[in-house]
């Protein structure tokens, strides 16, 4: 029988851009593609309606009896959808619904049939699961601590869906954790998040066409047996590689000097950005999802394009305009107006510091004193420079050993580096996939495999559901604290309770 492949979230920046290219392979596979039912989606959609190939079914992804349908017989499962920041900043529970909820539907759906062990599941994460990576330890890899950062409910859900599909029993699964999709679609974003990116944050990007290469070739190369069965069972980062990584400032600095500045003090407040707890890193292992898909063509200059394009006439009004006398201060006033806006909207760091929103301010920035110390001139502002640097983050565990020998006392130094302990008396050697019994600092008890926590970065599934409590962790996880020490003080010690959970989606 012809292979079939379903895709979810084939309208999005990511899925768009994967059904261009797999369309060319309809002499491979059948593809069914479940969208919601409204005009955007059938606008979309209608190229490929012509097609006898694929089946266009819409409707909700949380209705199980339609996703069972979509599900029956397919040999790959491409799980693009999903509620993304910005818009899941604001909808939380909404997030965790779909985010997770979808896909403990999906892998139900793939069980009830008894597809468990043939339907390949294709799990698309995020960058945003390791949370706050702001220098010095900007340099990361597939394994380091699971850290969302606080507030970050779009990273909570992933979390939580990405541990389900791990621990699903499913033969076949991989988590491609997504970076910053660059495009004309992120040229057009307008929130206050812009702010929580911080100055000196940093991120390697990948452009929406290699996205959707890469999502081509998976399936392409799967189906025609040209994929090597080993890179199943996997976590890999998506990243563009070293001509798409690029900081906040960086980025800035080109395309602002493409609109005629040459002093950023007329357009940059740096009191507007946070200092911290947002989400990025360069990858140090994001090559290897490269050895296998070969997707990467694109650099930042895609995404420089795609902005300047999307301004229009307006790129060279503000060109002419910063020519002129004092048309820098003009031009910087009117653009610092529109931003300010932005800022002072609900998610807004301006408005957290006006209003005096504690959690928030001490979250962002430390505390208000540390808000005051930041210059009112970006060219005051001291920029971090070292840049190629490695901290490198350890494991717990030997990581030169190969895989098939894995054994307890690995399970059990991660555990204690993790400051709990493996409970379980005995293992199979190389077994990544069996559960053992985990104790983490705080007397949870919990069940997980040692790809969910050696590989995956995951820990204690009851301290990851219930708050952002990271100053208690850090005294008591050396694991967790690499990534936590660095970027706070000792005397930070807030909570953050979270308001949803995976528990909460029925």
């Amino acid at each position: 029988m012809k292979k079939k492949v379903f895709i979810t979230g084939a309208t999005g920046v990511m899925g768009q851009e994967a059904l261009k290219r797999m369309i060319k392979d309809i002499n491979i596979y059948d593809l069914v593609i479940l969208a919601l039912d409204n005009e955007e989606s059938r606008t979309i959609l209608k190229p490929y309606v012509e097609y006898d190939e694929v089946t266009i079914k819409y409707g909700d992804i949380l209705d199980y009896d339609l996703v069972l349908d979509c599900v029956k017989n397919v040999d790959i499962v491409l799980h693009m959808a999903a509620l993304v920041s910005p818009t899941a900043d604001y909808y939380p529970i909404k997030a965790m619904e779909i985010n997770y909820g979808s896909v403990k539907r999906i892998i139900e759906a793939i069980y009830q049939h008894g597809q468990e062990n043939h339907t390949k599941f294709v799990n698309i994460g995020t960058v945003a699961q390791t949370g706050d990576r702001m220098p010095p330890i900007h340099w990361g890899r597939v394994g380091d601590p699971i850290k969302p950062s606080i507030f970050d409910y779009y990273a909570v859900s992933k979390i939580a869906a990405e541990r389900y599909v791990i621990e699903s029993g499913l033969k076949y699964w991989v988590s491609l954790r997504q970076t910053g999709i660059m495009g004309p679609a992120m040229s057009k974003i307008t929130d206050a998040i812009m702010f929580h990116n911080c100055l000196d944050n940093v991120l390697e990007y990948v452009s929406d066409r290699d996205s959707g290469r890469l999502m081509r070739n998976l399936c392409h190369d799967e189906l025609t047996g040209k994929l090597s069965a080993d890179f199943w069972g996997h976590i890999y980062n998506i990243g563009g590689g070293e001509k798409c990584r690029v900081s906040t400032y960086e980025m800035y600095q080109f395309l602002y000097g493409e609109l005629g500045f040459t002093n950023l003090d007329h357009v940059i407040n740096p009191k507007w950005y946070a200092l911290r707890n947002f989400h990025g890193q360069y990858y140090l292992d994001s090559d290897k999802l490269e050895s296998y898909l070969h997707f990467r063509q694109d650099g930042m200059d895609y995404f420089y394009n795609a902005y300047l394009e999307n301004l229009g006439r307006n790129r060279h009004i503000a060109k002419a305009i910063n020519k002129m006398p004092f048309g820098q201060k003009i031009m910087g006033s009117i653009m610092q107006h529109t931003f300010k806006k932005l800022a002072r909207s609900e998610h807004g760091t301006v408005r957290f510091i006006e209003e005096n929103v504690e959690d928030h301010i001490d979250a962002f920035w430390g505390s208000k004193q540390e808000w005051r110390k930041i210059p009112k001139k970006l060219s005051e502002f001291d920029h971090f420079t070292d840049w190629e640097t490695v901290v490198p983050i350890d494991h717990g565990y030997d990581e030169q050993k190969e895989e098939n020998k894995l054994d307890l006392y690995d399970l059990k130094s991660a555990a204690e580096f993790r400051g709990g302990s493996c409970l379980s008396k005995e293992m199979e050697v190389g077994d990544w996939r069996t559960k053992l019994t985990f104790r983490c600092a705080f007397g949870h008890e919990f069940e997980a495999s040692p790809r969910l926590i050696l590989e995956g970065g995951h820990w204690c599934s009851a301290c990851e559901r219930n708050s952002w409590n990271y100053s208690e962790r850090a005294k008591v996880e050396p694991f967790l604290a690499q990534v936590w020490d660095p970027l706070h003080a000792p005397t930070e010690t807030r909570t953050y309770k979270k308001n949803v959970s995976e528990l909460d989606v029925k």
